[in-house]
Order: structure tokens, then sequence, then C-alpha cells
């Protein structure tokens, strides 16, 4: 281990997480040791010191905010940084409350964890060579997975039903509006199961012709069909062992529906032009927007195998249902997306959160994490603003005043550009236009009057060419500039 490595113990009742953090630190340098609960941390903390302790929240025997509470007993100067895939107001305040060093959700990429060890350390620790993966593709698959977001009490009561039947093989029906989660949730269930390090198979049922969507379910042999030129196993084989997913359910048509029905109860499947029936031990999960009991009653879909499905009826609500979760999950997608596209952190203003709180967002989480990605990339002020997530929202006359063009790190700029680009707006169809566009235009007319020279134009901008280059860049990864 290099000097400047550090020792660092890591506590998760999930064997992949461990691994998958005993990758990414060892490979930063550090000394790395791991325990499975925190019976175990507290021994080993006793028996050799580490320098860090990160910890999971909930486990087995001891959780992790109990854990927290006996380590600053014992040892009140080691630095401790939670992670949970359950986040809550209550547990993020408790936690700091306890001298928690930082409270990280699940799932972060690895660079999350890099810099809150370099935090940690005051930066001094060896940063990973970017030509060495940080963690192997398992590894990074566990720190990548969408995790539930919420504190909604029916939606607590609904993981808890799910983490219930997880690991039997009752089939579960998740129900709910488009964009409420669906999928999501079923990747819990199966993370939750006892089939977690088997595959988890998905198969959008809607997305798929007729013809096609048989051979995806049950598979086919050579020469079962025209263009059949090698053998295929179905997603029931592929799922063998493990979770298969049948999203949108209710668009399967009658005819596979009762060949899905003879699958579910006698657990084997028939491959298109197959000889003898394969053998599968899946969990079968459902989901639907459609109300399937209608759905029986005009005739298109099979009762008997609506019965077989509904053995657990799960049913999302919606996110207008789950007001209290709102914010959480837009701090959630904002730190996200700004990860994602190198943009700072910038908290919703106030208008924001009140339109956010009576909104009716009837494409559900779906509809705001697609707004946030586009507020995080469009944003050019202090905070995101309604205007940024809205297109009829106007942009008042102070946001146009001041630009959020910068020169290097400093301070915003008060130039020509500045005042030309207020004057523009201001003029342009007799009312207000976006300052994105005004800015926009304002660079490219500069560019052009100086035959494309950044530096003359920057110098006309009032700006500096690195401001320049970094708002050509945005333009063209926004499609809006060749």
């Amino acid at each position: 281990m290099s000097e400047t490595g550090r020792k660092i113990l890591v506590v998760d009742d999930e064997q992949n997480m461990r691994i998958a953090l005993y990758e990414a630190l060892s490979r930063g340098g550090h000394e790395v040791s791991v325990a499975e609960n925190g019976s175990m941390a507290l021994e080993m903390i006793r028996k050799s010191r580490p320098e860090l302790l990160i910890t999971d929240i909930k486990m087995p025997v001891m959780d992790g905010i109990e854990l927290l509470r006996q380590v600053k007993a014992l040892v009140p100067e080691l630095p401790v940084v939670i992670i949970t895939g359950y986040a809550t107001v209550d547990t993020a305040v408790e936690a700091m409350k306890q001298g928690a060093f930082d409270y990280i959700l699940k799932p972060f990429p690895v660079e999350i964890i890099e810099e809150t060890v370099l935090r940690v350390f005051g930066g001094k620790t060896i940063r990973p060579h970017r030509a060495v993966p940080s963690v192997s593709a398992k590894a990074a698959g566990m720190l990548a997975e969408k995790p539930i977001i919420g504190r909604n009490p029916k939606l607590l009561q609904l993981m808890s039903r799910a983490k219930t039947v997880a690991s039997s093989k009752a089939t579960v029906l998740i129900l709910g509006e488009s964009g409420t989660g669906k999928e999501v949730f079923a990747r819990y269930i199966h993370q939750e199961s006892d089939r977690r390090d088997g595959p988890f198979v998905a198969l959008n049922c809607a997305a798929l012709p007729e013809g096609l969507l048989e051979s995806e379910l049950f598979g086919h042999e050579k020469g079962a069909f025209t263009g059949a030129i090698v053998s295929k196993k179905g997603k029931f084989e592929l799922a063998d062992g493990g979770t298969l997913l049948l999203d949108e359910i209710g668009e399967i048509p009658l005819h596979l529906q009762a060949k899905l029905l003879r699958v579910l109860q006698e657990e084997e499947v028939d491959r298109l032009g197959g000889r003898a029936p394969v053998k599968v031990d899946v969990h079968v999960l459902a989901t639907t927007n459609r109300d399937l009991e209608e759905a029986v009653k005009e005739g298109t879909f099979r009762q008997d195998l609506y019965y077989r499905l509904n053995v657990i009826p799960l049913k999302l609500p919606a996110l207008r249902e789950r007001p209290e979760d709102i914010e959480l999950l837009a701090e959630f997608f904002i730190a996200k997306y700004s990860g994602q596209y190198g943009k700072a952190i910038k908290k919703l203003s106030k208008g924001s959160r009140e339109r956010f709180a009576c909104y009716g967002w009837p494409g559900n989480v779906r509809e705001m994490e697609n707004l946030i990605e586009r507020a995080v990339l469009l944003s050019m002020g202090n905070e995101l603003d309604l205007w940024d997530f809205w297109d009829d929202v106007e942009v008042p006359a102070e946001a146009l005043a001041a630009p959020d063009l910068v020169v290097d790190s400093g301070p915003p700029v008060e130039s020509a550009f500045a005042v030309e680009a207020a004057n523009t707006s201001a003029a342009l169809d007799g009312g207000l236009q976006p300052l994105r566009d005004v800015e926009r235009q304002m660079i490219l007319q500069a560019l052009d009057q100086t035959d494309n020279n950044r530096t003359h134009a920057a110098n006309i901008l009032g700006i500096s060419v690195r401001t320049l280059r970094n708002k050509l860049h945005e333009y063209r990864s926004q499609g809006l500039i060749s």
C-alpha cells in the first residue's frame, strides 16, 4: 500500500455491494476491509482502528445508525460515511445528528465515493488512474442500479410487502399509471430475492409485433419458420434461475395468452418447432397500466390468466399521491444529471418548488426525471427556475439583466454583451425571448462579424476565450449548432 493510502472499513450486508466498494477503493490505493454487519464491524474496529468507516443503514443484527452511535462513543474522531438505498429525511437528519461525515444515496457512481474519500482526508489521498477501470462490470452494475426514492407511507408499505414475497415463486402483478416506476419496483423485488445473483430479464410486450413476440417469449428451433437460421432461447429460458419481467402484459394477443398460462402453470416452455418442452425455474413479474379486470369483461384478456397473474397485486401510487416525495425525487435527479453532464448541483428556486408541489404530474416520476434532465442542461442561473423546466414560462427582466456568462471562474460579467443581450431580448417579437436564445444569437453574430476568430469575438462579447469555447461546446452537445 502506498504511504498516502488509507485504512477504510466497509460495512454492508449485501455481498455484491461489499465487493463493489472493495474494488473501487482498493484501486484507489487504499487498504480496505469489509464486514457484513455492525457487530462484526465493532470487533474489527477494536482490533485494528480504520481511518474511515463506510456503512449501510439497513442491516441485520445492528443497523447503520446504531453502529454510528457506538462508533462515536468508542472512537469519536473516526469519520463515518452513511450509504443507503432507503433514503428518508428522518434517517438523514439522525445520521447527521449522530456525527456522520456524509450521507450518500444508493446507487451512486464510483466518482461519488472517490470524491467523498478525498473530502474526508482533505484531498490527501491517491486518485485512481483513469486508464484502469475503477470497478468490475458486475460491481459497476451494483453501484448504478436505480433506487426507489420516497417516504410515502403507501409506497413504504408496498416495499415491505414486495420484500416479503420476493423470494417466493408467487406471480407479482405491478399496477400503476405510466411513469410511476413499475420496472424500477420489479428490479427492487429481484434484488431483495434469493435470486438476486441470477439473471433479471425484461420484455416489453407492447414493443414487439405479434409474430416476433411468441419467439421472444418461448424461443424457436432452427428452421421453425422462414428466417429462423439458428436456434434461439426465449426470455423464459434466458431468465432460468432468476426473474422475468413481462412489461405491459395487457398487450399480449389472446392466442399467446393461452400459451403463457400453460408455461406459468407447468413451468416448462415449448420452443417454436421444438420436439420436447424445456423445464424452467423463473419468478415471473408482470406490469401494466391497463385495467385488466375491464379487459377481461371486454374479452381482450383471459380471465384464467388474470387470476394466475394477480396472485400478489401491488398498485403503485401516482406521484401526485406522494407529495412528501416530490422534493426527495427532485434532489436525486438533480444530483444524478448534474454528475452525468458535469454541471454544478443547483437547488430548485422557490417558484419551482411551489409549482412542483401543486403540479399534477400526469407523466409521474418519468416526467419529472425528463424535466430535470432538461433543466440541468439548460439552466444558466444560480438556481433551477421555472423557465428552465417549462417553455410556457417567460424569463423575467431581472433574469435577462444578468446573463450567466463568466470570465473563467470569476463573477458574472457586466459587459457591452450583457447590455446588448438584454436590449435585444426586449426588442425581439415585441416581448421576451429566453435568455439562452439571445445569448446564442449574440455569440454567433460576434463570430460571424470576426470570420470565426474566437479571440476577437470573445473581446467583442466581453468574455474569455475559454468561456466562449465552453459555450460553443454546450451548443453542439445540445444540437443547436453544427
